[in-house]
């Protein structure tokens, strides 16, 4: 239990911590992507409206260029390479102009261009030029701006930050493991206070159960039998039932529990364990299938392992509608041994499947005292199957049949 509890405490903090951060991340690369694009159209509307070319400091003196303005900078025409090409409405290329780039010749220019008008697009990228397409007069012209600087900074400062931030994901997530034992210690003092006050609740109450026991087989060997004896000799059956549950659940929950894990035949444990059920359900008027599958095996303790099939075939004989049916299945699935116990239930039923291993829980119709017990045996199979290193699910079909199906680890070998 408490380590479940670290695990999800960790597991928790880590999620987190990487949905906020790389969240972060995400963000400022996706604004700073947004701004190279930005600045890029910038550059290239300037070139439109100047025929594909930057404005000469004479024309500057005719009127504002509010782009020109916008980027602020007198160094933009010398730092920025650039091509242009004009196409006729044919696709047939009618002008060339890469005097601003070296990095591009004239073909890769025209390659460029027509796969750029084929595609129908009026900006975009075309590798690491950004390209913008506009009519001019008849014809159409296609810019593009060499970006290769700015995206390479862009994809550097995107994998350092990422990288960055793994690594603090990382450092943190050492750290959380560290103190995380810090964290939950009074957690696990009081879960420790509380398996300590069961044990040693259970042991002081058989004393009086006993004493109360032993002073009704005097009353009755002096009044003889009555009602009143046999009440109290019932309900201190029950109670010692109940202080003997709750100690070996304590037990059971434990981080090491005493068992004796061997392999064993696990097939042959189920057989004779259900076989003990056949006459009880036979005289409840009830059917029980049982199918297994010879030769199986885990790795287990017989005895805890006997106690959870008695649990389970118990509380579906219980809890069963009258004349109803229980079926229990044995089989050998890819990873796991899956054992299945399934039984009808009142379409009125109102188990909560996801409760139903909860100390002390039943469902409502169960909810008397002609049943027995007090709700602990699903408890401590649970912390059985826990202990075998098992996993189970509760499904309530649509047919009115509840279903609680365990798998086991399968034997290597």
């Amino acid at each position: 239990m408490i380590a479940k509890l670290r695990f999800k405490f960790i597991a928790v903090s880590m999620l987190s911590l990487f949905f906020v951060l790389f969240s972060i991340m995400g963000i400022v690369n996706l604004l700073n992507y947004q701004n190279i694009v930005q600045q890029a159209d910038s550059v290239l509307t300037i070139l439109k409206e100047n025929d594909g070319k930057f404005p000469q400091k004479s024309e500057k003196k005719h009127g504002p260029n509010k782009h020109m303005d916008k980027l602020n900078s007198s160094e933009l025409p010398y730092e920025s390479r650039y091509f242009s090409v004009l196409l006729s409405k044919e696709d047939s290329i009618l002008s060339v102009d890469t005097g601003k780039i070296a990095a591009v010749d004239t073909e890769t220019a025209m390659e460029y261009a027509q796969t750029v008008y084929r595609s129908k697009k009026t900006e975009g990228f075309m590798k690491t030029y950004r390209y913008l397409r506009y009519e001019e007069n008849d014809s159409t012209r296609i810019i593009f701006l060499d970006c290769t600087r700015n995206l390479s900074t862009f994809h550097n400062f995107l994998l350092s930050s990422f990288g960055i931030a793994l690594f603090g994901l990382i450092a943190v997530f050492l750290l959380i493991t560290i103190f995380s034992k810090r964290i939950i210690r009074p957690v696990i003092e009081s879960h420790t206070k509380q398996k300590q006050f069961i044990t040693d609740a259970g042991h002081e109450l058989k004393t009086p159960i006993t004493i109360i026991s032993a002073d009704v087989d005097v009353l009755e060997m002096d009044l003889g039998k009555n009602e009143w004896t046999e009440d109290i000799r019932l309900q201190t059956k029950r109670l010692t039932s109940l202080t003997n549950d709750l100690i070996l659940l304590s037990r059971m929950e434990e981080s090491k529990p005493q068992l004796n894990m061997i392999e064993l035949p696990f097939s042959d444990l189920v057989f004779e364990t259900s076989q003990s059920f056949q006459a009880l359900s036979m005289a409840q008027q009830k059917h029980l299938n049982i199918e297994i599958q010879p030769m199986l095996s885990i790795i287990g303790d017989d005895k805890t392992l006997r106690q959870l099939i008695t649990i389970l075939l118990d509380n579906a004989l219980k809890y069963s509608t009258e004349q109803g049916t229980i079926t229990l299945s044995l089989n050998q699935q890819t990873k796991f041994i899956c054992l299945t116990v399934e039984n009808t239930i009142s379409p009125s039923n109102s188990i909560e499947p996801d409760r139903l291993f909860d100390r002390f829980y039943r469902g409502d119709e169960s909810r008397n005292s002609q049943t027995g017990g007090y709700g602990l045996g699903l408890s401590i199979a649970k912390a059985i199957i826990d202990s075998h290193k098992g996993k189970v699910r509760v499904t309530k079909k649509e047919n009115s049949i509840l279903s609680i199906k365990i798998l086991f680890p399968r034997v290597k070998g």
